[in-house]
């Protein structure tokens, strides 16, 4: 059987992976398996353990770290965000394309790791959007809203070390390259 793709989806918080995600992370042709991260920040309101991520405390995550569990991993205003290597691995050798939908800094450990992964960063229309979808999720103070934009201009500059970037101006479009993407690396 043949070893399934390692995508990863990256790009600032706010750039909409998760909403170009759900565009089409269902569709049969792509073979997607979904790799759940495990976070130490609370649940949002609408989030589903074990869905939207397996959420752990600060000690059990770091006994991951130490273990070597964690394909990649980053610490966030107070909070670290990983992938679990070991399901990454299952998922690829059942011949699966497994995606990955994290932050800048956990995407760079993963291409010194696994130099054959398709990169792909997803940048805003321009940093004037992006502020605007960070400030419209209304979830958080205004001191996290400043860390996040300070994060993403210094993210920005990193573009140049993706395989591909993509523009989400129009989700259901940022969906549609993507996919054509995977299927042209599948083949």
């Amino acid at each position: 059987m043949k070893k399934g793709l390692l995508i990863v989806l990256s790009g600032p918080s706010g750039v909409g992976k998760g909403t170009i995600l759900k565009e089409f992370v269902n569709d049969p042709e792509l073979n997607l398996a979904y790799s759940v991260s495990m976070t130490t920040r609370k649940m949002r309101p609408g989030e589903v353990e074990g869905v939207n991520y397996n959420f752990v405390d600060r000690p059990a995550f770091e006994q991951a770290i130490r273990d070597g569990e964690l394909l990649e991993y980053a610490e966030f205003v107070g909070n670290y965000y990983g992938t679990p290597l070991k399901n990454v691995e299952k998922l690829r050798a059942e011949g699966k394309n497994v995606l990955l939908e994290i932050e800048v800094q956990g995407c760079q450990q993963v291409m010194e790791k696994c130099p054959d992964a398709l990169t792909i960063f997803i940048i805003p229309p321009s940093m004037e959007e992006l502020e605007k979808r960070i400030r419209g999720r209304g979830t958080e103070p205004e001191e996290i809203v400043q860390q996040r934009l300070s994060k993403a201009n210094r993210e920005m500059e990193l573009v140049d070390q993706y395989k591909f970037i993509v523009c989400n101006e129009d989700p259901k479009l940022a969906a549609s390259i993507i996919s054509l993407i995977i299927k042209r690396h599948m083949e």
